[in-house]
């Protein structure tokens, strides 16, 4: 037995091993896919075990999450801080090895992984994100030069996601990303006959990718490592390496069958299995010394090749001294002074202006003093205002622009700008109508998981959009995404506030932002009469106090605080005294200290209303048993915008005969 074989098994019995000792997981894709990642790891892959976050490394995305253990066996043997012992506690309580990879809890561990196709579309925006800054840096020396790796699987390519990230990949030339496809027939249902039979080397082709079918050569290190290099070799296309591989490899009854997909192979089959591979059957957890010492090697190797780039850095900082202090903003994202000093600041004569307009404004205000700032729309950026005028779209030719055009492709687009945040380097914002956050979410969540500051900028946030109808108008959405975990959702209610919003979602830096923005045209407060916007950093505030003492509470987010500002004026004129509360952030609010909120809601007045064009969901922790919500329980309509509100009851009038019904008036 060669050392590379005894360290491919090494591998293998490790996954396993823990495999089995967890009673859960998914033994077959990591003995499969071994000799691949022995191959990478031992041969291609540049990084530095001691240093993994070394910003020249080459990237490694596991998108077939569920084979974790390939990845944390390799990291074990390679020198990453992950010991024997954690490797044990596989999928146990407070480990650092759990079922799928987890960003931030793994060293190594570059995104978050598990939902098939999420992977893939993140590594794009990796590959993008080194394409730009090369790019922007790479004048004299190639400062930044690193690929993106990822090891993907059948489900992958199921996933319509994968779709997505492989038609932009190629038509963005993106020749640093390479991607394994493990195509070993099986899914949990069985052998991938049932369902698909995609010529995936056509398909492939079609989207330009550079395409290497290896056929049945799963265990042919030397075949996968040609693949490797020949890859490299082209850097106009994205490259897919196709490797039939055979799941549950060497398992004398498992091999090629479902149950070696997700579960333990069990103790007997265990010992069957390490027989034919010549392993001491009784062992578990074996690390032979000489595998150790072998694949420690990476090491040193990495030591040296971070030194290297250390030393081509070093001449970078004498050579273009300018250039390499720009290089550290980027990497540091440092908010410069005085970033946001020229943002507009709107008053009432300026006239009526939808939220969404305040972002063009606030892009090409700071944009020049954020040059890291970086992202586009998906296909709607005359509707959503998303444009870094200074600069054009980023493409396989100007691949230093900063516009993202990421055509009809909601879900990559958002994957994608988590993969280009993760990069490091580059601040991403991603944008499309509110509605299609539906084709988005699942990437949207990986980010509030993986905590990663993307800035989304969702437009056309409610009925207000008016003639398009049910299918665009979003009624749930709000509610939905207020449920998100980590996600800082701002509704504002006027020009001023969507300003303040966007500040709040620059200096953001443990979690994504997203921006609700209005179609129609609102009405800019009167900030010399009413509260100051710069009050909406807090989630809610009052906007208008009452007069005397507060015989309601009104309150409201986005395009309805308009409404009960003029409830309240109304109300005044009927002897009723209203306070009127801008509620832009509940999750912020909600942060905030008991004083505060008190402050803002105080306990003993009960009688509230919540107005809101969606959903009623939620708003009953704001309103409390006696009060009412006026909202919408229904999907919309295709009408002018202002006959649905009126369609609605989210009208002036009905917030008057609400709160005079609450007040028994």
């Amino acid at each position: 037995m060669t050392i590379e074989e005894k360290s491919i098994d090494t591998i293998r019995c490790l996954a396993m091993d823990a495999v089995q000792k967890a009673n859960s997981g998914h033994p077959g894709t990591p003995m499969a896919l071994a000799p691949a990642a022995y191959t990478l790891w031992m041969q291609h892959l540049k990084y530095n075990p001691k240093n993994p976050k070394w910003f020249n490394r080459d990237r490694f995305v596991l998108s077939n999450g569920h084979a974790s253990m390939l990845q944390y066996a390799v990291f074990h043997l390679t020198g990453y801080a992950i010991t024997l012992d954690d490797i044990k506690n596989f999928r146990q309580y407070k480990s650092i090895t759990p079922g799928h990879p987890e960003y931030g809890m793994t060293p190594g561990i570059e995104t978050t992984t598990g939902p098939l196709g999420q992977g893939i579309m993140t590594a794009v925006g990796m590959a993008i994100a080194e394409k730009h800054l090369a790019a922007i840096f790479n004048k004299e020396d190639k400062i930044i030069d690193h690929h993106t790796y990822v090891f993907c699987g059948d489900g992958d390519l199921m996933e319509g996601a994968s779709h997505e990230a492989g038609s932009i990949a190629g038509h963005l030339g993106l020749g640093k990303l390479i991607c394994l496809y493990d195509d070993n027939h099986i899914s949990i249902e069985g052998d991938t006959a049932l369902t698909y039979s995609d010529d995936v080397s056509k398909r492939f082709e079609a989207y330009h990718w550079h395409v290497q079918n290896l056929g049945d050569k799963g265990n042919d290190i030397d075949a996968i490592s040609e693949a490797f290099e020949n890859a490299k070799a082209v850097t106009d296309k994205p490259s897919m390496i196709i490797l039939r591989t055979h799941i549950g490899y060497g398992s004398p009854h498992k091999q090629d069958t479902a149950s070696a997909h997700g579960s333990p192979l069990g103790d007997e089959e265990i010992k069957l299995t390490k027989k034919f591979y010549g392993w001491p059957e009784d062992e578990k957890f074996l690390v032979p010394d000489d595998v150790k010492t072998h694949m420690h090697q990476a090491v040193d190797k990495g030591k040296a090749l971070e030194a290297d780039w250390n030393e081509l850095l070093y001449k970078f900082k004498i050579d273009q001294p300018d250039l390499s202090k720009q290089f550290d903003q980027y990497l540091k994202h440092d908010l410069p002074q005085g970033w946001d000093s020229d943002i507009k600041v709107y008053k009432p004569e300026d006239g009526v202006v939808a939220t969404r307009s305040v972002t063009a404004n606030v892009i090409n205000a700071i944009a020049p003093k954020i040059p890291w700032l970086m992202g586009g729309s998906a296909d709607l950026e005359p509707s959503t205002e998303t444009m870094i005028k200074s600069s054009g779209y980023f493409s396989k030719e100007h691949p230093e622009n900063r516009n993202m055009a990421w055509g009809i492709r909601e879900h990559l687009m958002c994957a994608a700008s988590s993969g280009m945040q993760l990069h490091g380097g580059i601040r991403a914002y991603a944008s499309t109508f509110f509605i299609f956050t539906d084709y988005a979410r699942p990437a949207i969540r990986l980010a509030c998981i993986m905590e990663q500051p993307v800035i989304y900028v969702m437009t056309h946030d409610s009925i207000g959009l008016g003639e398009d109808g049910t299918t665009h108008q979003p009624i749930e959405q709000l509610a939905s995404l207020r449920a998100l975990h980590n996600l800082c959702l701002l509704r504002p209610a006027d020009a001023n506030e969507a300003a303040v919003a966007w500040r709040m979602a620059v200096e953001r830096k443990d979690g994504p932002t997203m921006l609700v923005l209005t179609r129609q045209k609102l009405a800019v407060v009167d900030r010399a009469k009413f509260a100051k916007a710069d009050n909406a950093r807090k989630g809610a505030y009052i906007l208008s106090p009452e007069k005397n003492k507060a015989d309601i509470i009104l309150i409201a987010t986005g395009s309805e605080v308009e409404i009960i500002v003029k409830a309240q004026e109304e109300l005044l004129k009927q002897n009723i005294d209203a306070r009127v509360i801008s509620m832009p952030s509940w999750d912020i609010f909600r942060a905030q200290p008991k004083q505060y909120i008190d402050e803002v809601l105080p306990p003993a007045v009960k009688k509230r209303i919540a107005v809101e064009a969606a959903s009623p969901l939620g708003w009953s922790e704001w309103v409390g048993d006696e009060g009412k919500v006026i909202a919408i329980n229904h999907f919309g309509v295709s009408a002018p915008y202002k006959e649905i509100y009126e369609h609605f009851g989210i009208t002036v009038e009905n917030v008057i005969a609400t709160t005079k019904q609450l007040l028994g008036k």
